[in-house]
């Protein structure tokens, strides 16, 4: 046989299994989607309509500004908008998390490049204090989408993370995939790479020395009850008064996060808890099943009024801005926020 049939033959074997790779990779798809209906058929209406109703993942989407916040949180909104305002507290760890997002996150995306809605983002980590790697990975998802939403490219970055959710209990968010995912979603600036490198080590930190040390020390003091209804930013300062130093956490995106879903707990009460994620607010008024569907997102967007972000944006200089300029959005009134961090894309600096 000739040099160029050899050549011929090898490039057949290889269409021809490139061909049985795409059939299996098919076949596998159909037997997953038939599987899932039939446990969305088993579980009942709520799911069944999840599944039906999910909005267009795969359109693409002009995205308003988004403007960075003085907590850490951001707001997508049209310049000028006056529209209701949907709160998104979300853990990037959190397996219900990722189906509201898989089922609403483009709606409302659609919906603040339209001017129907302002869309607050708001991460949280409800597993802080949870075993590794669990802990480890809500923590260091959410430090890195905040670092991300220095460069502006927050919701972006939002998206490709919970498509790349780790399975709940397994190692994931990996630095180097946090950082090769910022390039994904266009972040050039390399302040990102160094920040999610230095937020990473605090919350591997955090997760494996930290917190087991810190909540053994407690349960000599305290139940597991009282520990467990105690918000983590209160934990850490019983910590620093009996010998577990949390310095280590100033001025670091991790410790924003904490205290965020500290602040959760104390904004909301009685009916409108804050009772683990996702949670969504519409003006306020916390959302019930309707937000995991498309359309009945989109009918109580409608019928709601104009609503009012309840948190300040940074200023120019507190922090990198998005790199759409824009007010935000059903922002509040009033004065320019105070200067709150004199550089919010700095890594935080080591303390020992």
């Amino acid at each position: 046989m000739s040099k160029a049939a050899r050549r011929e033959a090898r490039e057949r074997i290889k269409q021809q299994r490139l061909a049985e790779e795409r059939k299996r990779k098919r076949n596998k798809i159909l037997v997953i989607g038939a599987a899932v209906v039939v446990v969305a058929l088993i579980l009942g209406g709520g799911y069944f309509w999840f599944a039906s109703d999910r909005d267009g993942g795969d359109t693409e989407i002009a995205l308003p500004p988004q403007t960075l916040q003085q907590d850490g949180s951001v707001v997508l909104a049209k310049e000028g908008a006056q529209a209701p305002v949907v709160e998104v507290y979300a853990d990037f760890q959190c397996p219900a998390c990722k189906q509201f997002e898989t089922a609403s996150g483009s709606t409302l995306q659609q919906m603040a490049a339209a001017g129907e809605a302002v869309v607050h983002y708001r991460p949280v980590s409800i597993f802080a204090l949870q075993p590794d790697p669990i802990s480890t990975n809500s923590l260091r998802g959410a430090a890195a989408a905040r670092a991300a939403a220095d460069a502006g490219k927050y919701v972006e970055y939002n998206d490709i993370l919970f498509e790349n959710q780790p399975v709940e209990g397994r190692p994931g968010f990996a630095v180097e995939d946090l950082k090769k995912w910022g390039e994904e979603a266009g972040i050039t600036d390399p302040a990102f790479a160094e920040r999610v490198d230095a937020e990473a080590a605090v919350a591997e930190r955090f997760a494996k020395e930290y917190a087991p040390a810190l909540v053994q020390d407690a349960q000599q003091q305290m139940s597991d009850q009282q520990i467990g209804a105690m918000p983590v930013t209160d934990l850490i300062a019983w910590g620093d008064e009996n010998g577990h130093d949390s310095s280590f956490l100033d001025d670091t995106y991790v410790q924003q996060v904490l205290q965020a879903t500290t602040d959760v707990n104390a904004r909301y009460s009685g009916a409108q808890a804050f009772s683990g994620t996702p949670t969504v607010y519409l003006n306020g008024q916390k959302m019930g099943d309707e937000m995991y569907s498309a359309s009945g997102l989109r009918d109580a967007v409608a019928a709601a009024g104009p609503g009012e972000v309840q948190s300040e944006p940074l200023e120019s200089g507190d922090g990198a801005e998005a790199e759409e300029d824009g007010d935000g959005g059903g922002k509040k009134d009033g004065d320019a926020a105070e200067d709150e961090n004199e550089d919010a894309s700095a890594s935080p600096e080591a303390k020992e």
